[in-house]
């Protein structure tokens, strides 16, 4: 009798430290998602300014953030800092401050310096998006760069987001000897400017 009052209580218990982690990993992912918003996107809409560089004061950012009934701990943006699977986040080597190290729509200055990418790049997309691709090339559309993706299953992934998933290759040799530029973001994504349809190609 008594351990089977013992094994109900370690259950209930279990199920309510289930629920706690599963709140817990619930917040984080949301908190990322708004970070990504502001650091990317809208800093303004929570009164935040990034400098040039796209970097935020954190504790302006904490401030900010829990001013619009948004609140993050410093010990909760250093786990979705250190736990994002994409390494969206930087923070710099002083901990003072932090950015998006890729991704941005509004104009930044990320002090990248011009690289020498692979032989080929992919970047994933999705079946509806590929006729206007291949008669237009690829374009940045809001953000500042296109965003490749150093192996096929990276890009897989992307293009799984928005549908059934292509992949282009990217004739990065070709690019570069006509002149193109590419870097590489702090993240391991590599962004170049507009690339024309002569350097695309779907990945069989």
């Amino acid at each position: 009798m008594i351990e089977s009052n013992l094994s109900k209580s370690f259950d209930v218990h279990k199920k309510f430290y289930d629920i706690i982690i599963e709140m817990s990993s619930r917040k984080l992912i949301q908190d990322s998602k708004f970070l990504a918003l502001v650091l990317r996107h809208k800093p303004q809409t929570i009164g935040l300014t990034l400098d040039e560089n796209g970097w935020a004061d954190i504790e302006t950012l904490l401030s900010c953030c829990q001013k619009n009934r948004k609140n993050i701990t410093r010990e909760e943006l250093n786990e979705i800092v250190s736990t994002d699977n994409k390494k969206r986040y930087t923070i710099s080597e002083d901990g003072l401050k932090i950015r998006a190290a890729q991704g941005h729509s509004i104009q930044v200055d990320l002090e990248l310096q011009p690289q020498d990418p692979p032989p080929i790049l992919y970047h994933g997309t999705c079946e509806r998006f590929l006729p206007s691709i291949m008669r237009g090339g690829l374009k940045h559309q809001s953000r500042n760069y296109v965003h490749l993706s150093i192996d096929v299953q990276t890009a897989m992934n992307v293009g799984r987001r928005h549908g059934k998933p292509v992949v282009l290759e990217i004739d990065t040799q070709s690019m570069k000897n006509d002149g193109m530029l590419f870097y590489l973001a702090e993240n391991g994504v590599w962004l170049s400017n507009d690339i024309d349809i002569k350097y695309l190609k779907v990945h069989e």
